[in-house]
Formats: structure tokens, C-alpha cells, sequence
């Protein structure tokens, strides 16, 4: 099962524009998709103790768990991915992301922040061995046109689903299923 992120609490997130973008396109590739939408989801902040035991914890963690593959859409706030995503990492945990396919789809306010994502890359590479895809989405505000990805963003984003599919069943994680 492939799991597609958008880890945005704001309503009008160009993050969540290329999420439900991305469960487009890997709709059409016949794996199983599931699309976690952590503004539909209450979370404690990770205290490193109570915090586990909240319901919705377990819910997510069994979600992550079970994808090989997962895209995380994000946006970049000071040079950084949103602390959201970073809380759902503290709590779920090694046990969730272990040995999991990664991807990136961020939206930012400029060009800058380009390399921001790799700090948060690299502790999930590294703490929970994670393969990153080195090809991820990285759009700004000219990014869109009307609300939706322009088509270099969406030929992007194509390409990101294709590495997340073909690198999940190369590694025999069953993104087929």
C-alpha cells in the first residue's frame, strides 16, 4: 500500500493541492493508495510519554506501518518542513517507518528554501533507515495557475509517483497490494 501524506493544518494548503495531485495520478497505476489528511486528524504534541497512548496515534502509526511507499506533502515554514509532519514522526516512531520508501511533495514561498527538506530527510534516513527518493517536488507560488499545478509542477509530481511505485515493488515492499 502506497500512503500519500498532506501533513498542512491550513485550509487553503498548496501542500494539499499536491497531495490529492499525486493520489491522482498513483490511482492510475493500480496500486493500492491510501491519502492521510493530518488536518483531519486531533494529535497531542509528542511529550515523549502520554502522548503515545492517544487513540489517533495507533490509528496513523498502523497506517505507516502498513505502506512501503509514502509521499509526504508538506509545506516549508522558516526553512523547514511543518511541525505537524515532524510530530507525527516523534510519535510513531521507528516501529512505523522502518525500511519505508519516501518522498517528498513541498510547497514554499520561494526558491530559498530549496534544501530545507533534507535535515528531516535525513532523520528518517538515518534513525529509522528509510530510502529516501532523491527526486522530489518542490513548488513555489508560480508554481500554480488558477489553484492547480502548473504542468512542469504536474509533470513532476508524475514522475516523483513513478520512482515511489517502481522503487516500492523493486524492494519488494508491496506497493502492488
Amino acid at each position: 500500500m502506497l500512503l500519500v501524506i498532506s501533513s498542512s493544518l491550513n485550509p487553503e494548503s498548496r501542500s494539499r493541492v499536491l497531495a490529492h495531485r499525486a493520489v491522482e495520478i498513483l490511482k492510475t497505476t493500480g496500486s493500492a493508495i491510501e491519502f492521510l489528511d493530518l488536518n483531519d486528524w486531533e494529535l497531542p504534541f509528542c511529550d515523549g510519554a502520554a502522548a503515545y497512548a492517544h487513540p489517533n496515534v495507533a490509528a496513523i502509526a498502523e497506517k505507516i506501518t502498513n505502506a512501503r511507499g509514502i509521499l509526504i506533502a508538506a509545506p516549508i515554514y522558516n526553512f523547514d518542513v511543518n511541525a505537524a509532519i515532524k510530530n507525527v514522526v516523534e510519535l510513531t516512531g521507528k516501529n512505523a517507518w522502518g525500511d519505508t520508501v519516501v518522498g517528498f511533495l513541498l510547497a514554499a514561498g520561494g526558491q530559498g528554501s530549496y534544501m530545507s527538506v533534507m535535515p528531516f530527510a535525513n532523520s528518517l534516513m538515518l534513525d529509522f533507515r528509510c530510502l529516501i527518493l532523491p527526486r522530489f517536488v518542490y513548488a513555489t507560488d508560480e508554481s500554480f495557475d488558477n489553484g492547480q499545478p502548473t504542468d512542469l509542477i504536474d509533470g513532476r509530481i508524475s514522475q516523483l509517483c513513478t520512482d515511489v511505485v517502481r522503487v516500492s515493488k523493486a524492494l519488494g515492499s508491496g506497493a502492488e497490494t
